[in-house]
């Protein structure tokens, strides 16, 4: 019997590929796992109305943790009008499978590390090595919208308020189906959670700051709460310095002046746009690993999408995806195999042998192939 089951949902578009490569490496390493297959995507939403089945749920239930490719999402209309026909106008609506995923196994927290490894020729900046912590299950994607807005609500926003003199009735008054809204959600458990996590990384990892990126001038309920919580958390570790930054600002200085940062935390969206940038920064999403932490489970996934106009033509850089198989090593106590793979990943990218400009050639398999190849030559050295 094999020492762990890792649920395998490759997903859509270039996540079978991407997962057929983590699985040489993974393989390479000998590392002792049953990969257990499981539907989740597109195909899962055009075919039976639901993008996550109840069945992917109770067999991630039976498994140590998940490891997945990619998903597609579409906006509400397009998921409509790719149904099944017999699926039409029958009230379903769609609902992204990884934000489901994370609510309902309580995955709080999203690690997405940012490093530009040397040698790397689409580093934008050389002296990146960053962390992120993302709330995961709150902030403005907790899944919490209306439209066309509920007449009780659409009455609420255009009553005269303190510092609001009813601004929203001109527009309101041209009907329900006149405004969309989705609302920024904020518990004072999830923002401490999530600072509390990235306080606890940095103390483990020897790292010297922490910084909340947040915009509580502007947003100053929700900002308000994450900031005041941050603060609180803080104090209960005085090794480490603490700032605070604004979104924009922490944007601009990501680019000019990325060393200023080490470890940042952010709510969910917030969180979301400086991983990317940071991975920007750092060699682009193909080298943009994530994972997706709760008390008890797990699911690991590239930070990248399903890309589908490439599907197929072997040209996806799977390094994101290998980087994020060595993440889920590192969770499930396999220390020694993932620093195995992550020197393997540098060697490689190093030595040039990581070709991943897409559009030049099987990009994928050469990819794939150097990562191993630097596995066996560092287990036989």
């Amino acid at each position: 019997m094999a020492r762990f089951r890792i649920a395998w949902l490759p997903g859509d578009g270039i996540g079978p590929e991407v997962m057929s490569a983590a699985r040489i490496v993974l393989d390479a390493l000998s590392f002792d796992a049953e990969y257990v297959p499981a539907d989740i995507g597109w195909a899962c939403w055009q075919a039976e109305g639901d993008p996550l089945p109840e069945r992917t749920l109770g067999l991630l239930r039976r498994t140590d943790c998940a490891l997945l490719g990619a998903v597609t999402s579409k906006p509400g209309d397009d998921a409509e009008r790719e149904l099944a026909p017999h699926l039409r106008a029958t009230g379903l609506r769609y609902f992204s499978p990884i934000v489901r995923l994370r609510q309902t196994l309580d995955l709080h927290t999203n690690l997405r590390p940012c490093r530009a490894y040397p040698g790397n020729p689409s580093n934008v900046r050389d002296d990146v090595d960053l962390v992120v912590f993302r709330e995961n299950t709150e902030g403005l994607y907790g899944g919490i919208e209306w439209y066309p807005l509920p007449r009780p609500l659409a009455e609420q926003m255009a009553a005269p308020r303190t510092g609001h003199p009813g601004r929203m009735r001109p527009w309101l008054e041209r009907g329900l189906g006149n405004v969309a809204l989705s609302t920024r959600l904020m518990s004072r458990q999830g923002c401490e959670r999530i600072c509390r996590n990235a306080f606890a990384y940095a103390r483990q990892h020897g790292r010297r700051r922490v910084t909340l990126v947040e915009k509580p001038n502007v947003l100053r309920e929700t900002g308000g709460l994450m900031t005041t919580t941050f603060r609180a958390v803080a104090e209960g570790f005085p090794g480490i310095e603490a700032t605070e930054a604004n979104v924009d600002a922490a944007c601009m200085w990501l680019v000019q002046e990325p060393g200023r940062y080490d470890v940042l935390v952010a709510e969910n969206m917030f969180g979301d746009v400086i991983s990317d940038l940071g991975a920007g920064l750092a060699g682009g999403l193909g080298y943009a690993c994530s994972a997706n932490l709760g008390d008890e489970y797990a699911v690991f996934e590239p930070s990248h999408g399903s890309a589908p106009d490439i599907a197929g033509t072997g040209t996806a850089n799977p390094v994101a995806m290998i980087l994020t198989a060595r993440m889920m090593l590192e969770w499930l106590g396999e220390t020694r195999l993932a620093s195995r793979l992550e020197q393997a990943v540098a060697g490689a990218i190093a030595d040039g042998r990581v070709d991943e400009i897409l559009g030049r050639g099987p990009a994928q398999r050469t990819a794939t192939d150097a990562v191993a190849a630097e596995i066996a030559g560092r287990i036989t050295s």
